[in-house]
């Protein structure tokens, strides 16, 4: 969702054609009246298109754009998101604002991460906290009554408005109906991940939906307030749901921004834990250990994958993905412009944790898969993308914590 998604040739619709043509005209603005005439005509299509019957134009044309017009590309995603993850919805003669927010958990260890689920009055606990410190007096809440981690979210800007929609309505008491989790993937050997506590806010149109939007006060101490209010009340539910693990809070806020922060905070903890485990349980201590770091992708980067053997083999052992969640961070060598060089952050991480053989690909390889299992490939010393195998003394799996 929050990252970049892969190139595709599939033929546009006419909506989808519209779509593009609509958002190259908001680029080419000159003015702002002419990017108000614009991107009104660009909401009235991504609302038809977010309302409509279930399709993935809108997904489709981001691919379209992302291979062709940048710049277009990020003004689509910025409507996009903020029509899924916000509204103005009519009740009983009353205009309200609705938002799609999370409260984002991180959590790594060197053992088997566990699920985290709540309890129902866990639930409810954690929702009384929200509207004690984070969300506006007065403002109307309803929450999904779970931890949800990404593969349980919406995986489309429709699925993300039909949350919205339907979490806003349980807010005003005008629908009873809930929202449709996806089907969580195994999370057999996971060491680091996120989980969200997401609902949607309502107030009356125009009003503040969070503790800081005061503007007789100031609103950085009043928002870093809420934030350490929030994670010492909060952490007496969810810490204890994930024993042996290291837990971040994140600031609760919009769903999207939020995702993002996720990801990016999940990246260096789950290359931590990585290294972490291989020095525990494989018992590889870090100056044993050769890490590779490639990009991987079509035309440009799409993520970043570290393979890890020992200095006595070029087997790989182990592999961590780094996904790319920007335009800087998948230019490739020699772009010109802003570029974040993701591999050296990558190899001071590693080198923090003791690994000081780390080498680094040029260019960009494709992003292959095992046809058996489905596992990611990760690059050798050689440069060939390899099935991760640890020796057979080796046990793969994380261990539970007790």
């Amino acid at each position: 969702m929050s990252r970049m998604p892969p190139l595709s040739t599939t033929r546009l619709t006419r909506d989808g054609q519209r779509l593009v043509a609509l958002t190259q005209a908001l680029a080419r603005s000159g003015s702002r009246l002419e990017d108000l005439y614009w991107e009104n005509l660009l909401a009235a299509q991504l609302n038809k298109l977010l309302q409509g019957k279930k399709n993935q134009t809108i997904e489709s044309v981001l691919e379209r754009l992302l291979a062709t017009d940048l710049n277009a590309y990020e003004i689509l995603v910025e409507q996009a998101e903020t029509l899924s993850e916000s509204t103005t919805i009519t009740h009983q003669g009353t205009e309200y604002d609705a938002l799609l927010f999370s409260a984002p958990v991180v959590a790594w260890t060197r053992y088997q991460l566990p699920n985290g689920e709540l309890t129902e009055p866990q639930s409810k606990a954690l929702t009384q906290y929200l509207q004690a410190h984070i969300i506006a007096e007065g403002a109307a809440v309803a929450m999904i009554p779970a931890l949800v981690n990404f593969d349980q979210m919406p995986q489309s800007f429709q699925e993300t408005h039909t949350w919205m929609q339907r979490l806003a309505l349980l807010a005003l008491g005008a629908s009873t109906e809930t929202c449709s989790i996806n089907q969580q993937e195994d999370p057999e050997g996971m060491l680091a991940d996120a989980r969200f506590a997401i609902g949607a806010i309502v107030v009356p149109k125009g009003q503040a939906l969070f503790r800081w939007q005061t503007p007789q006060d100031d609103a950085i101490a009043l928002r870093k307030a809420s934030q350490l209010d929030w994670e010492k009340t909060s952490s007496e539910i969810i810490t204890p749901l994930f024993t042996g693990c290291h837990v971040e809070y994140l600031q609760p806020d919009a769903y999207y921004m939020n995702s993002r922060e996720a990801d990016r905070r999940i990246r260096p903890l789950a290359l931590k834990a990585a290294v972490t485990w291989l020095q525990t349980a494989a018992h590889l201590p870090g100056d044993d250990l050769r890490a590779v770091i490639t990009g991987c992708g079509e035309t440009s980067i799409e993520e970043y994958r570290i393979g890890f053997s020992t200095r006595s083999s070029d087997e790989v052992i182990y592999g961590c993905i780094w996904p790319v969640l920007s335009k800087e961070e998948a230019a490739i060598d020699n772009t010109e412009g802003e570029v974040i060089d993701i591999p050296d952050e990558i190899t001071a991480l590693l080198k923090e944790q003791g690994v000081t053989d780390v080498r680094r690909l040029p260019g960009v390889h494709p992003a292959e898969f095992c046809d058996d299992c489905g596992a990611p490939y990760f690059p050798d010393p050689s440069g060939e993308m390899m099935h991760p195998e640890l020796p057979d003394e080796i046990d793969m799996a994380p261990v539970h914590f007790h």
